[in-house]
């Protein structure tokens, strides 16, 4: 194998070397804002079950009015 081959190799592997570091960080990147949109996710969805409970209720306490009237 020549210098040029064995240089060109190791420019190769260097840069799949890099690459493999770029995509590490962009994989760690990518769980950490998934980990922040599934929290958000969650917690959207508690609020939206207690604005649909306080609904209900409300419907309820009309309907209640009604009945009594």
């Amino acid at each position: 194998m020549s210098d040029e081959s064995i240089n060109s190799l190791e420019q190769k592997i260097d840069h799949l070397i890099a690459l493999s570091e770029r995509l590490k960080q962009e994989n760690l990147a990518l769980r950490q804002r998934e980990t922040v949109l599934v929290r958000d996710r969650n917690r959207l969805l508690e609020k939206n079950d207690l604005a649909r409970a306080r609904v209900e209720s409300m419907i309820a306490r009309l309907k209640n009015l009604g009945t009594e009237g």
